[in-house]
């Protein structure tokens, strides 16, 4: 294979950096790009075309061209490898050290160490998170806290799982042949590069958890990846495990195709309810009232439309041997008792739901919550990994039960929700701007996923001048009063003014905007996340590699 006649690495160095950004692993992951970068363009330019004929009213439904796929009941996937055949809690977060730590001893059996939506895209944090994986599977990480209490990795630690960037995003801190690297690939090659065969000889494997997907040929872009990265590096075919998050309405309607595409290494799919709430909001909401949600507080697991897509989604994987894991509970535990017996109420029943339905597993954010989470799946697994013979077959689900927003069973939107999204996304987007991904706010984890709900909710209301309980609108005008009266909050609160200014740009631009923007996160990171010192020698290092 041909190799790129040049390397940048742009990023500011910091110290160990050297050890992920090895002239071996650079070329490594200059080889993944060269074969599938034109594909990917051609696949996010389909995503486009196709996301603008549903803003000009188009619809959606199962592709009968691959009906065939859908009804063969001959086909199964890899399944669980290693480490994977018990998922009953997975809790979730960014490749901090100290969360790698708590993760890891958290009792939890996965931990997904979340390059995506947890992670601000900075370089420190990218190749920092990247040396934290190192170090946990080599087992020297450890934390100390300033008061000098030091915390190290157990005997028992999680399988870890790692979810590199969906196919949109770049890196321009690392260019090839001149242009920015993709996101996803960078992540993805660096981790199986210094982890895969160390996972592998300690009895697990290199795993991965797969973002944003909108079909299954971007399915099969991934598993044409892995094919050509397990012979690079002469790891036997079928070792990569990787888990779908199916987290766009139009991979809703495609969970067999994905999975089939996949099946040499597929261990299951994930119901991500959030990104999910995003996109279904996002693909129609030029549509009219009729695809207008409430406040995202209400458009709980329990409303028809998303019972369908989990329903569809247990019994799809079960069919071909592939794992359900259910949704987030983005809860965090509360100080005052009476509050956190609350939050844990609604966490216990969202659990005991996705069990009862025969998800094999589910996701927290906090260590807090995973004893509640696997006391909920202990009940009806017992000592059983899994529920995969549990099939579902009671469940037949229509593209009008995927898109049925209009049979649900609350109300309109509100002003506290209007507020709340106002305060989520600026809260969310000043932190990310300082370089932190995953924050609480108002005793819930948020991530760049919530952050969207709010952002499009906030363009689909004003957009379409919505009623509010109360009879009030939802205009512009009532939307930037709103901004200004958070922005003053934050100030006195003590956040950084450039950040807050720089946020509140982006919130505007992208919420109040004529069109309503694909990612929060694009044009955001290129501005505002990119900070390149480039040398000349380690341009040339990275150059002499290939």
């Amino acid at each position: 294979m041909s190799l790129p006649t040049r390397i940048e690495v742009l990023g500011a160095p910091e110290d160990r950096f050297d050890e992920v950004l090895t002239p071996e692993a650079l070329a490594f992951v200059a080889r993944l790009h060269l074969p599938f970068a034109a594909r990917r363009t051609a696949l996010l330019a389909e995503r486009r075309r196709r996301a603008d004929a549903l803003a000009a009213g188009g619809t959606l439904d199962f592709l009968p061209e691959t009906r065939a796929v859908r009804e063969d009941d001959s086909w199964r996937v890899a399944g669980a490898g290693p480490g994977l055949h018990d998922r009953r809690v997975e809790i979730t977060g960014p490749p901090e050290r100290r969360m790698a730590v708590n993760a890891l001893n958290s009792g939890a059996k996965v931990w997904l160490a979340d390059f995506e939506d947890a992670t601000s895209p900075t370089w420190h944090n990218l190749m920092s998170g990247q040396l934290n994986l190192i170090d946990a599977i080599e087992r020297r990480i450890d934390d100390t806290t300033a008061g000098g209490k030091r915390y190290f990795v157990g005997d028992d630690p999680a399988t870890i799982v790692v979810r590199p960037r969906g196919w949109h995003l770049d890196e321009h801190h690392l260019l090839i042949d001149g242009r920015p690297a993709i996101g996803a690939l960078v992540d993805f090659g660096l981790y199986l590069f210094h982890c895969g065969r160390p996972q592998i000889e300690a009895g697990s494997g290199p795993y991965f958890y797969l973002p944003k997907l909108e079909n299954h040929l971007e399915a099969r872009l991934w598993n044409d990846v892995f094919t050509v990265a397990q012979a690079e590096l002469g790891i036997p075919h079928g070792t990569i495990r990787a888990t779908v998050l199916i987290e766009t309405v139009t991979a809703a309607f495609e969970m067999d195709e994905i999975l089939h595409e996949l099946r040499e290494h597929a261990a299951g799919l994930n119901a991500g309810r959030w990104d999910y709430l995003f996109s279904l909001i996002k693909n129609f909401a030029q549509h009219g009232p009729r695809f207008v949600l409430p406040d995202r507080a209400s458009l709980t697991m329990t409303q028809p439309f998303m019972r369908a897509y989990t329903d569809l989604l247990v019994r799809t994987c079960h069919r071909r041997g592939a794992h359900a894991i259910g949704g987030m509970a983005a809860a965090v535990p509360q100080r005052d008792p009476g509050a956190n017996e609350a939050a844990l109420t609604r966490v216990r029943a969202d659990k005991e739901r996705e069990a009862g339905d025969g998800f094999d597993g589910s996701w927290v954010a906090h260590p807090g919550l995973v004893g509640t989470c696997r006391t909920a799946f202990d009940a009806v697994l017992g000592d059983r990994p899994h529920q995969l013979d549990r099939h579902r077959e009671d469940v037949e689900v229509t593209a009008a039960d995927l898109l049925g927003v209009h049979r649900l069973s609350v109300g309109l939107p509100t002003e506290q929700g209007l507020r709340a999204n106002v305060a989520v996304a600026l809260r969310y987007l000043t932190a990310w701007l300082g370089g932190t991904g995953a924050v609480a706010v108002f005793g819930l984890m948020e991530d760049v996923a919530t952050a969207e709900i709010a952002r499009c909710q906030l363009w689909q209301w004003q957009h379409h001048c919505t009623r509010l309980t109360g009879g009030s609108l939802a205009t512009p005008d009532l939307v930037r009063r709103l901004i200004d009266r958070e922005r003053a909050t934050l100030l006195a609160e003590g956040a950084d003014p450039a950040l807050l200014d720089d946020a509140t740009r982006i919130l505007v631009d992208t919420a109040l905007g004529a069109d309503l923007p694909a990612f929060l996160t694009t044009e955001a990171y290129a501005r505002h996340l990119v900070r390149t010192a480039a040398t000349a020698a380690t341009a040339a290092t990275a150059a002499t590699a290939v």
